[in-house]
């Protein structure tokens, strides 16, 4: 093993940075304070490729994986930056159809998604939860197409969004009664498509919404992969995901200890900078650590991934809850050592901490990540 950076990513990694420092984290907080977007900033990344890094080559990608978005991801957070439609978009859209999606279908969307257009996620139901077996949107057959019914909710980023990745039981296992999962790409301005805002307290230029499905129409050439195995399809997708999660986590720990580790060597109260205190060193010094491991495991969880190998599961969830708990720590130790001031909108540090506490639950729960530990990695009897 080489613990050294390779010069790809050291040159990604530097790239992204010097780009996402140009707008930085108060261009991004003025846009979700007044309900903007992004775009300047998105469509910049995509200009220079790397927002389709992990898609191939023959549709406008980088060739490379999810090792280098996870790198990409966490240096805009890291700035301050945290795109979360790089996690539904570049990461899962754009990973499922890169390996599911037909020759046709690779065409048709991989370039666009490459150029800085976004397909959206539509999993998560009302009455599902975590549970996909619940699952009650539905798909049938309706001569050569599909009609869709069915509710969704907090789906990232439907405003922007050319298309959505949507999930729908499309019959049920006559063995076990469980739903049979297939996944569609639908116009996000499909009609029968209604969506409304889900009002949150997360400083995010991402919106939430419930969408709503009233005989939504797609043709045939709208199934991604093989009907009826959507959830085996979707698991691929699921890693990616989490590791994205854990990669803008990772940024935003990194973002909070750069702040904190600055004012603690400036300031000075009792004749000394404040980071003199190991009252205040301390805690920092701890979320460093934590940091830092959770990168290690971020790290390890897309190479995995990218390279087929067993365990990517069991390393991505693991990399997303430490992540998760890691900028958790490193925001609140950022915010302590600014004392006041780290309320104040000028310091750019309480205005992401709606943005660490929703990746401690989404977008898988912490709870459900140590029932997967318990149950895969250790063998314990299944909890739910």
């Amino acid at each position: 093993m080489n613990f050294v950076e390779d010069d790809l990513h050291a040159e990604l990694r530097s790239s992204v940075a010097k780009l996402a420092g140009q707008w930085g984290h108060a261009y991004y907080a003025e846009k979700a304070r007044t309900d903007g977007r992004v775009t300047e900033l998105w469509q910049a990344m995509a200009g220079h490729g790397y927002l389709s890094v992990n898609l191939p080559e023959v549709h406008g990608g980088g060739g490379q994986g999810v090792s280098e978005l996870a790198v990409v991801g966490e240096e805009l957070a890291a700035q301050g930056c945290p795109l979360l439609l790089m996690l539904v978009s570049c990461a899962i859209s754009g990973e499922l159809i890169a390996r599911f999606g037909t020759d046709d279908q690779q065409g048709a969307w991989l370039p666009r998604l490459a150029a800085g257009e976004k397909v959206v996620f539509a999993i998560t139901e009302p009455d599902a939860g975590s549970n996909s077996h619940r699952l009650s949107t539905t798909a049938r057959r309706d001569g050569e197409g599909w009609l869709l019914r069915g509710v969704k909710c907090y789906i990232s980023g439907v405003d922007e969004a050319a298309a959505i990745l949507v999930v729908a039981r499309t019959g049920d296992d006559e063995a076990t009664g469980k739903a049979r999962l297939s996944l569609f790409i639908v116009d996000a301005d499909a009609a029968g498509l209604d969506r409304t805002v889900i009002p949150v307290e997360i400083r995010s230029p991402e919106k939430q919404f419930t969408l709503f499905f009233d005989d939504v129409a797609v043709g045939s050439d709208r199934l991604l992969g093989t009907e009826g195995d959507g959830l085996r399809q979707v698991f691929f997708g699921l890693n990616p995901e989490r590791i994205m999660g854990a990669a803008l986590a990772n940024g935003l720990g990194r973002y909070a200890l750069d702040k904190a580790s600055a004012y603690a060597r400036e300031r000075s109260v009792w004749g000394v900078p404040i980071g003199s205190h190991q009252g205040l060193a301390h805690p920092l010094a701890q979320a460093k650590i934590d940091v830092e491991l959770a990168r290690l495991m971020t790290t390890k969880a897309a190479w995995l991934h990218d390279n087929g190998a067993d365990g990517a599961g069991e390393a991505a969830n693991m990399a997303k809850l430490a992540a998760a708990d890691a900028a958790d720590s490193a925001l609140d130790a950022a915010i302590q050592v600014h004392g006041g001031n780290g309320l104040a909108s000028e310091y750019g540090l309480a205005d992401l901490w709606g943005m660490v506490r929703l990746l401690r639950i989404a977008p898988v729960s912490r709870e459900m990540i140590l029932n997967y530990v318990a149950q895969h990695s250790l063998g314990l009897p299944r909890s739910y």
